[in-house]
């Protein structure tokens, strides 16, 4: 089992920054890949961004809408998901998720609860 405590949204103002955290507990062992995702009501989940932490697939992946403006970041030592929004739109309000893929015996997701980021002036 894989437990995940998102936090730091809130309310910003447009073009301002915001960063979003995940924290990890459990069996993070046998956590092999991260990321983040966005739902607005009345739409489905999607992938902001992800970090494959076998180191096999490469560098991090961005929706192409979030490119040049969002970073992911892990802390291994702090079993924590970082996730850095700048120049934030406010198309971009939603309810940002934390998601972990794991491995035990076979493959499973864990989603946080998520956080609330709404951008608006």
């Amino acid at each position: 089992q894989v437990q995940l405590v998102e936090s730091g949204g809130g309310l910003v103002q447009p073009g301002r920054s915001l960063r979003l955290s995940c924290v990890a507990s459990g069996s993070t062992s046998s956590i092999y890949t991260m990321g983040w995702y966005r739902q607005a009501p009345g739409h489905q989940r999607e992938l902001v961004a992800g970090l494959d932490l076998s180191g096999r697939a490469g560098g991090p992946n961005y929706a192409a809408s979030v490119k040049r403006r969002f970073t992911i970041a892990r802390d291994a030592a702090k079993s924590t998901l970082y996730l850095q929004m700048n120049s934030l739109k406010p198309e971009e309000t939603d309810v940002y998720y934390c998601k972990a893929g794991v491995i035990q015996g076979l493959l499973a997701d864990y989603w946080g609860q998520g956080t609330q980021v709404t951008v608006s002036s």
